[in-house]
C-alpha cells in the first residue's frame, strides 16, 4: 500500500496539486490520467521519492518495495542485460554479487562460510534461485531474444533498452509498481503480454499511459488529475470517460435550468415591480431569485484540438497500385517483393513487428526513398499528405509558429488565418509566436497535423501519429480519421486507434504480406490469419537456413 497525504506542489503561481489525499491499495491497478502538463509524471516521481512536493508526505507499508520504470537508457550501459533486470530488486542483486565474490575466493575461511550461509538464507527467502528463470520469462515476453541477454546494455538498440528497463521494473514482484508510459517501443504482441502480466499481478500498480486500450485492459481504477486535484474512480478508462461526460452534461443541464428559472424571475420582477397589485409577488420572486445559484463549473485542464481533414476532391477509381517493391537497408532486406492495390474508401492499418518495414514503405510512397526494385503508381485524381515518424527536419528553420504554418498556408491567407488555424490546434495567444525550436514532441505533432489539414489531400499517410500526443489529442485525431471520407494508410501501436479507424489490415512479415478486409479485433481472432502468419514466418526461417 502507498498513501499520499496533503500533497501540494506549485511552480510559481501555477498550482499543480493542492492538498491531495489518496490511498493506493494492493490488488488494484490505477490508471493516472490528465492533460499534458497536469503533473502525471511528476506525481509518479513524488510517489517514488525521486521528487519532492512543497508539502505533504508519502507513506509506504513496512518492508514494502517500490519498483519504478526507469527512463534513463544509459544508466546501466556497463551492465549485462541479465544483471540489469536483476537490479530491479537491488537487495537481491547485492546479495548475488557478494555471494559470488565469496565463492570465487581461493582461500575460503570459516568466516566466509558463516557469511555465505547467511547470504544463502536471504537469497532463498527472496526467491533468488528462481531469479534467472523469472528474468528469462520477462525478457522473452517483452521480445528480448536469448542472444541479447548476456550482452552489455550499451550494445542494444534504444527500443530494446526500454524493454529491458521494463523487465527490470517488473522483476521480483514488487509491492508497488510505478510505470510511466510502459507501452512505448513495444509491438502489439509485447503489449498484449504486458496486459496479461499486469492483469495477474497481485500487488499495487500505478500507471501513466496514452494507450486507451491498454488502460481499459489493465486498470481497475482511474485516478484523474484535474482542477489541481486527484479524484479516484472505480473502473477503467472508458468507464471514467463516459461517467465524466455524463456528469458534465448533468451539471450543464442543471445550470441551464437554474439560468432559465432566473431569467423568468427577472422578467417578472422587471415587469411588475412598479405595479402595486403585483408588488408582493415581485418581492417574493426577488427573494427566490436571490437563493438561486449557478453551480461553479471549473474550466477543465483538458483541451481537445480540432482535427478535421477535408479533401478538395474525392478519389477516383485508381488510388494506388504497388508492384514488387523491395528495399534493403544496411544490408537487411526490410521489404521483399511487396505488391498491393489500394481501393476506394480503404483505411488500411499496416501492422507487423518490423517498424522499419512500415516506415520504409511510407517513405517510398512519399517520395523520400527510392526502392531497390519494383514500382508504384498513384491515380491521377490522388493527392497525398504524409505524416513521418521522425519530424525534426520540418522544424530546423528559426521560425515562430505563425511563420512556420505560413509556409504551408494558401498564399492569399495572412497572419489572421494562421492564428485562427493554430488556435484550433491549441496554440492561442502568445503560444502562436513561440519558436519552433522550443516545441515539445506533442506540440510538433499537432503542427504536423495542421500542415496536413491544409493540403486538402484525399489520401493520408500516417506513421505512428499518436506518439507524443496526450489522450485528448489522440481522441481528436482518432475522431478526425473516422470522419474522413477518403483513403487512410497508417501504422500505429495504439490498439484502440487501429481498431476504430481501420477497415482493412495489411501485416508485413518476413515472408510476405497478409491482407484482409476486416476490422482489427476480427483480424486478431481469425484462426486462418494465424495459420497464414505461422506459414510465412516458418517458410522465411527455412529460407534463411
Amino acid at each position: 500500500m502507498i498513501t499520499a497525504s496533503n500533497i501540494s506542489l506549485a511552480y510559481g503561481k501555477r498550482v499543480i496539486f493542492k492538498d491531495v489525499n489518496i490511498k493506493f491499495t494492493p490488488g488494484n491497478c490505477y490508471g493516472l490520467i490528465g492533460a499534458n502538463g497536469a503533473g502525471k509524471s511528476t506525481f509518479l516521481k513524488i510517489l517514488a521519492g525521486e521528487a519532492e512536493a512543497d508539502k505533504g508526505e508519502i507513506a509506504i507499508g513496512p518492508r514494502e518495495r517500490v519498483a519504478v520504470l526507469r527512463q534513463d537508457q544509459f544508466a546501466f550501459d556497463e551492465a549485462t542485460v541479465f544483471n540489469t533486470v536483476i537490479m530491479g530488486h537491488r537487495r537481491l542483486y547485492d546479495i548475488m554479487v557478494e555471494r559470488e565474490a565469496i565463492y570465487a575466493k581461493a582461500d575460503f575461511s570459516e568466516e566466509d562460510g558463516a557469511r555465505s550461509a547467511e547470504l544463502e538464507g536471504d537469497f532463498a527467502e527472496m526467491n533468488g534461485y528462481e531469479a534467472e528463470s523469472e528474468a528469462a520469462v520477462l525478457l522473452n515476453g517483452l521480445g528480448i531474444t536469448e542472444e541479447l541477454r548476456h550482452k552489455k546494455m550499451k550494445e542494444l538498440e534504444g527500443g530494446d533498452k526500454v524493454r529491458v528497463l521494463l523487465a527490470q521494473a517488473l522483476f521480483g514482484s514488487p509491492d508497488v509498481l510505478l510505470l510511466d508510459e510502459p507501452t512505448n517501443n513495444l509491438d502489439l504482441k509485447s503489449i498484449s503480454w504486458l496486459e496479461e502480466f499486469l492483469f495477474r499481478f497481485p500487488n499495487t500498480v500505478i500507471v501513466v499511459s496514452h494507450d486507451r486500450h491498454f488502460l481499459n485492459q489493465v486498470c481497475t481504477h482511474t485516478a484523474d488529475i484535474d482542477f489541481g486535484r486527484i479524484t479516484v474512480y472505480v473502473g477503467n478508462y472508458d468507464f471514467w470517460y463516459h461517467a465524466s461526460q455524463l456528469n458534465l452534461k448533468q451539471k450543464q443541464n442543471e445550470n441551464r435550468k437554474v439560468s432559465e428559472k432566473a431569467d423568468e424571475l427577472k422578467a417578472f420582477i422587471q415587469r411588475f415591480s412598479s405595479n402595486a397589485s403585483k408588488a408582493k409577488q415581485a418581492t417574493s420572486r426577488k427573494k427566490l431569485l436571490d437563493k438561486l445559484t449557478l453551480e461553479d463549473m471549473p474550466v477543465s485542464s483538458r483541451k481537445y484540438p480540432h482535427v478535421m481533414f477535408k479533401p478538395e476532391r474525392p478519389c477516383g477509381d485508381i488510388i494506388l497500385e504497388i508492384e514488387g517493391l523491395s528495399k534493403t537497408i544496411d544490408g537487411v532486406q526490410v521489404l521483399n517483393n511487396l505488391s498491393l492495390i489500394v481501393r476506394k474508401n480503404d483505411k488500411i492499418a499496416f501492422v507487423g513487428s518490423n517498424g522499419l518495414a512500415k516506415t520504409t514503405l511510407f517513405q517510398i510512397l512519399a517520395g523520400e526513398l527510392e526502392p531497390d526494385s519494383g514500382s508504384f503508381r498513384w491515380g491521377v485524381t490522388i493527392s497525398s499528405a504524409y505524416f513521418p515518424k521522425e519530424n525534426s527536419s520540418y522544424f530546423e528553420k528559426d521560425l515562430n509558429l505563425i511563420e512556420w504554418l505560413g509556409q504551408f498556408s494558401p498564399p492569399t491567407e495572412g497572419e489572421t488565418f494562421a492564428r485562427g488555424f493554430l488556435g484550433r490546434m491549441l496554440f492561442s495567444g502568445d503560444e502562436a509566436t513561440k519558436k519552433c525550436s522550443v516545441l515539445s514532441g506533442g506540440e510538433r505533432v499537432r503542427c504536423m497535423l495542421a500542415r496536413m489539414m491544409l493540403t486538402g489531400a484525399n489520401v493520408i499517410i500516417l506513421d505512428e501519429p499518436t506518439n507524443h500526443l496526450d489522450l485528448e489529442s489522440i481522441t481528436a485525431l482518432n475522431d478526425g480519421l473516422i470522419a474522413f471520407s477518403e483513403v487512410v494508410l497508417f501504422a500505429s501501436h495504439d490498439h484502440e486507434f487501429v481498431a476504430t479507424v481501420a477497415n482493412r489490415i495489411v501485416e508485413i512479415t518476413p515472408g510476405g504480406i497478409i491482407d484482409r478486409t476486416m476490422g482489427f479485433e476480427e483480424y486478431l481472432e481469425d484462426a486462418e490469419v494465424a495459420r497464414e502468419r505461422d506459414n510465412l514466418y516458418h517458410g522465411h526461417a527455412e529460407l534463411s537456413l
